[in-house]
């Protein structure tokens, strides 16, 4: 279910066919994300899966879709 919620997200952010993205999509070399990119992505994964993202370092070094997704899991389980 994540996966396929974050994937039609990044699909509409970015104009890019769903099929094309895979757990080793870059945010920055794949899709040319940039910081306000991730900025609103976080913020529809916040309000998509009912979560508060933390602002900190560890959270800002996730660079492809794989991370975030695992990401998101984590954060839905608690």
């Amino acid at each position: 279910m994540v996966w396929d919620v974050v994937r039609n997200l990044l699909a509409e952010e970015f104009s890019v066919d769903p099929d094309e993205i895979t757990g080793e999509t870059d945010f920055y070399e794949d899709l040319s994300a940039d910081s306000l990119d991730m900025v609103e992505l976080a913020l529809a994964c916040e309000e998509e899966f009912d979560i508060e993202i933390k602002d900190n370092r560890k959270n800002w070094s996730i660079t492809t879709v794989g991370e975030l997704v695992a990401f998101l899991e984590s954060q839905i389980e608690k």
